[in-house]
Protein backbone atom coordinates (compact mmCIF):
# COMPACT_ATOMS: atom_id res chain seq x y z
CA UNK A 1 0.00 0.00 0.00
CA UNK A 2 1.46 3.39 -0.53
CA UNK A 3 1.67 5.79 1.41
CA UNK A 4 3.04 9.36 1.24
CA UNK A 5 3.21 12.35 3.63
CA UNK A 6 4.28 15.35 2.68
CA UNK A 7 6.41 18.47 5.16
CA UNK A 8 8.32 21.77 4.80
CA UNK A 9 5.32 24.01 4.25
CA UNK A 10 5.06 27.17 5.90
CA UNK A 11 4.81 31.03 5.48
CA UNK A 12 7.31 32.61 3.16
CA UNK A 13 6.87 36.50 1.80
CA UNK A 14 6.31 37.12 -1.78
CA UNK A 15 9.35 36.71 -3.87
CA UNK A 16 10.70 34.13 -1.59
CA UNK A 17 11.47 30.27 -1.56
CA UNK A 18 10.29 27.10 -0.07
CA UNK A 19 10.85 23.54 -0.13
CA UNK A 20 8.11 20.86 0.06
CA UNK A 21 9.05 17.05 0.79
CA UNK A 22 7.37 13.81 0.80
CA UNK A 23 8.34 11.04 2.46
CA UNK A 24 7.11 7.69 0.58
CA UNK A 25 6.43 4.35 1.52
CA UNK A 26 5.08 0.93 0.18
CA UNK A 27 6.11 1.33 -3.89
CA UNK A 28 9.12 1.58 -5.70
CA UNK A 29 9.04 4.64 -8.23
CA UNK A 30 10.07 2.68 -11.03
CA UNK A 31 5.92 1.78 -11.39
CA UNK A 32 4.89 5.64 -9.91
CA UNK A 33 3.87 8.51 -11.65
CA UNK A 34 4.64 10.88 -9.13
CA UNK A 35 3.44 14.72 -8.47
CA UNK A 36 2.34 17.63 -6.96
CA UNK A 37 -0.84 19.16 -6.44
CA UNK A 38 -2.69 21.79 -4.74
CA UNK A 39 -5.86 22.39 -3.71
CA UNK A 40 -8.07 24.81 -1.25
CA UNK A 41 -11.36 24.20 0.09
CA UNK A 42 -14.46 24.71 -2.85
CA UNK A 43 -11.43 24.99 -5.24
CA UNK A 44 -10.38 22.81 -7.99
CA UNK A 45 -7.37 20.73 -7.57
CA UNK A 46 -4.39 21.83 -9.77
CA UNK A 47 -1.84 19.64 -10.96
CA UNK A 48 1.48 21.63 -10.21
CA UNK A 49 4.13 18.98 -11.08
CA UNK A 50 4.63 15.58 -12.25
CA UNK A 51 7.28 13.08 -12.71
CA UNK A 52 6.92 10.01 -14.47
CA UNK A 53 9.06 6.98 -13.65
CA UNK A 54 11.83 7.70 -15.75
CA UNK A 55 12.20 11.14 -14.48
CA UNK A 56 10.80 13.27 -16.93
CA UNK A 57 8.81 16.24 -15.91
CA UNK A 58 5.71 18.50 -16.56
CA UNK A 59 4.38 21.79 -15.30
CA UNK A 60 1.46 23.83 -14.79
CA UNK A 61 1.91 26.78 -17.13
CA UNK A 62 1.47 28.79 -13.90
CA UNK A 63 4.85 27.53 -12.38
CA UNK A 64 6.99 27.32 -14.96
CA UNK A 65 10.59 28.28 -14.35
CA UNK A 66 9.93 28.80 -10.63
CA UNK A 67 8.81 25.26 -9.32
CA UNK A 68 11.32 22.36 -9.52
CA UNK A 69 10.19 18.59 -9.12
CA UNK A 70 12.89 16.17 -7.66
CA UNK A 71 13.16 12.89 -6.16
CA UNK A 72 15.99 11.05 -4.51
CA UNK A 73 15.20 7.86 -4.64
CA UNK A 74 17.83 6.41 -2.05
CA UNK A 75 15.62 8.18 0.46
CA UNK A 76 12.23 7.52 -0.46
CA UNK A 77 11.13 10.86 -0.96
CA UNK A 78 10.13 13.33 -3.66
CA UNK A 79 10.14 17.25 -3.14
CA UNK A 80 9.38 20.57 -5.25
CA UNK A 81 11.35 23.18 -4.80
CA UNK A 82 9.06 26.49 -5.10
CA UNK A 83 11.36 30.09 -6.29
CA UNK A 84 9.57 33.67 -6.97
CA UNK A 85 6.79 32.48 -4.79
CA UNK A 86 3.38 34.71 -5.22
CA UNK A 87 0.85 35.32 -3.05
CA UNK A 88 -1.31 33.24 -5.73
CA UNK A 89 0.74 30.13 -4.86
CA UNK A 90 -0.83 29.83 -1.61
CA UNK A 91 -2.26 26.66 -1.26
CA UNK A 92 -2.11 23.58 0.86
CA UNK A 93 -0.16 21.03 -1.31
CA UNK A 94 -0.22 17.25 -1.33
CA UNK A 95 1.81 15.08 -3.42
CA UNK A 96 0.48 11.93 -5.02
CA UNK A 97 1.31 8.73 -7.18
CA UNK A 98 -0.50 6.80 -9.08
CA UNK A 99 0.91 3.25 -11.06
CA UNK A 100 2.18 3.21 -14.31
CA UNK A 101 -0.31 0.44 -15.16
CA UNK A 102 -3.44 2.98 -14.75
CA UNK A 103 -1.77 6.48 -16.69
CA UNK A 104 -0.59 6.00 -20.54
CA UNK A 105 2.10 8.65 -20.36
CA UNK A 106 2.49 11.62 -17.96
CA UNK A 107 -0.40 14.21 -19.17
CA UNK A 108 -2.84 11.25 -18.57
CA UNK A 109 -1.17 10.99 -15.25
CA UNK A 110 -1.45 14.32 -14.55
CA UNK A 111 -5.10 14.27 -15.39
CA UNK A 112 -6.24 11.70 -13.66
CA UNK A 113 -4.90 12.61 -10.24
CA UNK A 114 -6.25 16.08 -10.80
CA UNK A 115 -9.47 14.50 -10.28
CA UNK A 116 -10.95 12.69 -7.49
CA UNK A 117 -10.58 8.84 -6.51
CA UNK A 118 -7.26 8.55 -8.35
CA UNK A 119 -4.04 7.85 -6.96
CA UNK A 120 -2.59 8.05 -3.43
CA UNK A 121 -2.45 11.07 -1.79
CA UNK A 122 -0.77 12.35 1.01
CA UNK A 123 -2.48 14.36 4.01
CA UNK A 124 -1.15 18.31 2.46
CA UNK A 125 0.93 20.79 4.02
CA UNK A 126 -0.07 24.44 3.85
CA UNK A 127 2.03 27.04 2.04
CA UNK A 128 1.04 31.02 2.80
CA UNK A 129 2.64 33.52 0.93
CA UNK A 130 2.11 36.85 1.78
CA UNK A 131 2.71 39.81 -0.07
Amino acid sequence: QAQLMESGGGSVQSGGSLIVSCDVSGYTYSEYYQGWFRQSPGTEREGVAVMDPDGSTMYADSVKGRFTISRDNSKNALYLQMNSLKPEDTDMYYCAAIHRAIAMNIRQALALMSREGFGNWGQGTQVTVSS
